[in-house]
Formats: structure tokens, sequence, C-alpha cells
């Protein structure tokens, strides 16, 4: 069996594909007693979040890892951050619901789909790739963005989420 990592450009078709490894990533995260990144109601559950995620793929381009042919992980760039970061001023690629099924995760998925970021936004001609993430949690999920390459900027706060926006010069 096949079990490299390919990174295909999705669409509209891929929603439902997306909004399962986002279940699972929720699953995964509550899991490990992590409720306040992503809630613990499946994304698929929420109609709210479930039009959020067809407006960014909508808005961007999703990018779907599979290994042998199954969807295991998700990113979506965009040309901008959600409503509440503000955007650069210069050009931009924002990485967007970056999520990764439970079952592949330490098999660097993540990693893979960043990677391709970095070369999209290269490609693209664009210098900047920027990232939010959860800063909850003891700040692991930026201390894994760090290890990716990537420097924090601002934080911000959305209600009483904690949010740190990061940046990585391509």
């Amino acid at each position: 069996m096949d079990t490299s990592i390919r990174i295909r450009k999705g669409g509209a078709d891929d929603v439902p594909a997306m909004l399962a490894i986002f279940d699972s990533a929720v699953g995964w995260l509550n899991g490990k007693g992590i409720t306040a990144q992503w809630g613990t109601e499946p994304f698929s559950s929420r109609p709210k979040t479930v039009e959020l995620v067809e407006r960014v793929a909508g808005e961007g381009v999703p990018w779907i890892a599979e290994i042998g042919g199954v969807p295991v992980g998700t990113l979506t760039l965009t040309p901008h951050p959600g409503e509440y970061v503000a955007a650069a001023d210069e050009p931009e690629s924002y990485v967007r619901f970056l999520a990764t099924d439970a079952r592949f995760h330490g098999r660097g998925v993540g990693a893979a789909l960043l990677a391709h970021a970095v070369e999209e936004t290269r490609r693209r001609g664009v210098s900047l790739l920027r990232v939010d993430c959860f800063a909850g949690s003891e700040g692991r999920l930026v201390a894994y963005y760090e290890g990716q390459g990537f420097t924090r900027t601002e934080a911000f706060v959305v209600g009483d989420w904690p949010g740190q926006v990061l940046e990585r010069r391509v």
C-alpha cells in the first residue's frame, strides 16, 4: 500500500471530505481534553460552521492531502485572513482550516500541507504566508507553527478564544 502523501487541488465537491477531517480533528482534540480550540460538536453538525467552510473554500483554494487515495488532511489558501485579523499591507497567502484526520496524526500530513502552501505562495509570486491559530493549551499549536518556520506577529482574542497570528517569508 502506498503510504506517501499526495496533495491535490480541491474544490466545492471536497467540502464533505473536509468536514469529515475537521470532525475527526475535533474528536482527537476533545480526547486530549482540548475543548476550547474547536469546541466539542462536530463541524458537520454546526450549520454556520459548514457555511463558513463552504465560503472560505470558495474564496480560496482548498488543498487535500491523500494517502492511498484517502483524504487525510486539508487546508485552504486564501488571499486574505478571516474578519478577526487585519489584512497585511502587501499581497499575502493565508492558511485557513488546516487539519489532519485523527487516524493520520504523526505522519507529517500538516507539515506536508504547510510545505505545499509555501510552494504555492511562492509560485503565485507572493512573499508573505500567514496563518492564525489557537493560542491556548500552553501554546502547543503556536509552537508547532514556529517549528514549521513561522514567526509570531500579533496576538488577538475573539470572545474568550485566544489566537496568535504567525507569518513566514517565502
